[in-house]
């Protein structure tokens, strides 16, 4: 991973840090259930963001480089195996 990828992903989980952090303050102080939820969604967003920046750069960086090793097996795999954790 670059490093202007990796300071992006940061900013990012530092950003749903602050939001997790707010979640437990919105609870804790009894905050109207659809904010709430309004606000677990926008983490849900969030979170899916890091996973899409993290697999382009895998697609684009680790898997390019075991095709062009002959790894294919290895590489099919692991796209597999990534796209069904994006579906759960």
């Amino acid at each position: 991973m670059q490093s202007a990828q990796k300071a992006g992903l940061k900013r990012r989980l530092k950003i749903l840090e602050g939001q997790v952090r707010a979640l437990q303050v919105m609870v804790e102080n009894g905050a109207y259930c659809i904010d709430v939820i309004t606000q677990t969604s926008a983490v849900k967003q969030g979170l899916s963001s890091v996973e899409d920046l993290l697999m382009e750069g895998h697609l684009g960086g680790c898997v390019r480089k075991q095709m062009q090793a002959g790894e294919h097996d290895r590489a099919v795999a692991e796209i597999l195996r990534v796209y069904k954790l994006k579906r759960k």
